[in-house]
């Protein structure tokens, strides 16, 4: 259970129906800016990522999925409404609400991404990179991985 830093981490939704763990290293943080994520957290959404054999779920009682695409669903509490994770397939990292992790765990913003699809009424201006759609499903992914010597 650590983030970048070696620290152990754990989180959860609001009410605390539903609890994960995490028994190794989260990934940077991605701020995704596409319609569905904006639609489905009120603004963007920022998550962080774990490997599938890495997060654990211990506790489920108010755990619902919801099929946002043919290979992707979202996780959710449904007693709070939290949203909390975005899971691609058995293959694939699950994707973390970053604010939903218990304390302060050592990360950072790495990337904004489906920036074309942003609102109008907000500015990205942190000096962090950028990904229009067509340029992140281009290999945005791969970019942003530390052992990648791209």
């Amino acid at each position: 259970m650590t983030d970048r830093s070696g620290n152990s981490i754990e989180g959860g939704c609001i009410c605390g129906a539903v609890r994960y763990r995490v028994s190794g290293q989260l990934a940077d943080v991605i701020a995704c800016h596409c319609r569905e994520c904006r639609r489905m957290s009120g603004h963007y959404y920022a998550a962080t990522a774990a490997s599938q054999e890495a997060f654990e779920i211990t506790e489920t009682s108010g755990l619902a999925w919801f099929g946002s695409s043919k290979s992707s669903r979202r996780g959710f509490c449904r007693v709070c409404g939290s949203s909390l994770f975005f899971d691609h397939g058995p293959n694939e990292p699950v994707g973390i609400a970053a604010g939903s992790i218990d304390g302060k765990p050592t990360l950072k913003l790495a990337a904004h991404i489906y920036v074309d699809e942003a609102g109008d009424y907000y500015a990205i201006d942190d000096n962090v990179e950028q990904f229009d759609s067509l340029r992140w499903r281009n290999g945005g992914w791969d970019k942003l991985r530390h052992d990648d010597p791209r």
